[in-house]
């Protein structure tokens, strides 16, 4: 069946304006206390536990969830413009942001009241992390591929497998994680999963760090030996994790985060041409610029897609892959531009140490989220091209 492809224009209300200006004042605030430094992309600082807690206090975190579970019930529309100003000013969100973008919502969906009452109110604090279970080795983001086996047990269920890609589980409380608790059927690869809510700091789990060429650690291996998770933990429906998974990952891939990851370089790159850039400078900019607003009004319609209730996954799909590409050109396109940049220029040095992170970072950004190469699948099956 052919999904209908929609990117309908939405504009952000005055409450978004408003709401953006308390988010840049806060960040600015941060910034002159020193809690980061917006000019370095590659700080060790990234986990940030304090600032995690001050965010939670503005009410910024799980804004869109009902009051009974710590949210203030706002749209996700307004939770754009939060997403989007920290990510600009390439602030420390690794400690609450998976669990304020997706965790959050799947357990609102699917958890027992009595986790949600636990649980939600702490996202909302800024107290707690989430990682994300899905993809394994040998596998990818093949999702209905996955092979950790979920066997039942008095009480509960034993796990025992591997999961990979795992950005923040070092540091996360809890992990959404999906399972195999049944063998795939002939008429349906996808039958068998589960999803499960996962504590991370259990007898059972091992996290082994994975390093990147900038030198940081964000991804992890993830080993599971005889892990015990209680009946109460399981989200959803038994051997139908596939429907809620595809629901999840539609907040996943359409967020700003999707195309901002190396967008300091673009800024940096203005402050070094100045007020009167060259006419090379000035078109290679402005066609920079002109790509990015238009994938920014494509993000911005998924938001107000997932504010109406839709589940818009073959949309998000496109942002994320539209959005993955750029930003993954993006340093190699500002380091042909800044071959014209004064050597005078005031941040001269500040751009080519943003530049060597950013080119070297880049590779990992067809990886989280989902590759290029599943997106175009699933786009190509919304499509109705397979």
């Amino acid at each position: 069946m052919t999904a209908a492809l929609r990117f309908d224009p939405i504009r952000l209300p005055p409450e978004c304006e408003q709401l953006r200006k308390e988010v840049r004042a806060f960040l600015a605030e941060e910034i002159a206390a020193g809690t980061f430094d917006p000019h370095k992309p590659n700080r060790e600082d990234t986990d940030a536990p304090e600032f995690s807690r001050r965010v939670g206090a503005k009410g910024w975190l799980g804004m869109t969830w009902p009051k009974k579970y710590g949210g203030q019930e706002r749209s996700f529309l307004e939770r754009y413009v939060v997403t989007e100003e920290m990510r600009v000013a390439n602030a420390p969100t690794r400690r609450f942001f998976v669990a304020d973008r997706q965790s959050g919502p799947v357990l609102l969906k699917y958890a027992p009241e009595h986790i949600k009452m636990e649980i939600l109110p702490r996202i909302c604090r800024g107290e707690i992390c989430f990682a994300i279970g899905m993809s394994e080795p040998n596998s990818g983001s093949d999702l209905f591929a996955a092979k950790t086996r979920a066997t039942k047990t008095d009480g509960g269920y034993l796990i025992n497998g591997t999961k990979i890609w795992t950005s923040s589980a070092h540091i996360a409380d809890y992990m959404i994680a999906i399972f195999r608790t049944s063998p795939p059927t002939k008429e349906n690869r996808r039958h068998g999963l589960t999803q499960f809510l996962v504590k991370m700091k259990q007898p059972g789990i091992k996290v082994n760090p994975i390093g990147q060429i900038t030198g940081q650690y964000e991804f992890n291996e993830v080993v599971f030996t005889d892990y015990f998770i209680p009946d109460d933990y399981v989200l959803g429906e038994v051997d139908g994790a596939w429907k809620q998974a595809t629901s999840e990952l539609a907040y996943e891939r359409s967020g700003p985060e999707r195309f901002l990851e190396t967008y300091y370089v673009l800024t940096e790159l203005v402050r070094a041409v100045g007020p009167n850039p060259d006419t090379r400078s000035a078109e290679g900019i402005g066609r920079l610029v002109a790509q990015l607003h238009t994938m920014r009004r494509m993000s911005v319609s998924v938001a107000g897609m997932l504010q109406a209730g839709k589940e818009p996954v073959v949309e998000a799909s496109i942002v994320k892959d539209i959005g993955t590409v750029w930003e993954q050109q993006l340093p190699h396109r500002v380091r042909d531009l800044a071959a014209f940049v004064e050597e005078t220029a005031t941040n001269r040095e500040t751009l080519e140490r943003q530049l060597d992170f950013a080119i070297k970072t880049a590779p990992k950004l067809t990886i989280q989220g989902g590759t290029t190469e599943v997106l175009r699948g699933i786009i190509a099956r919304g499509l109705g091209l397979r």
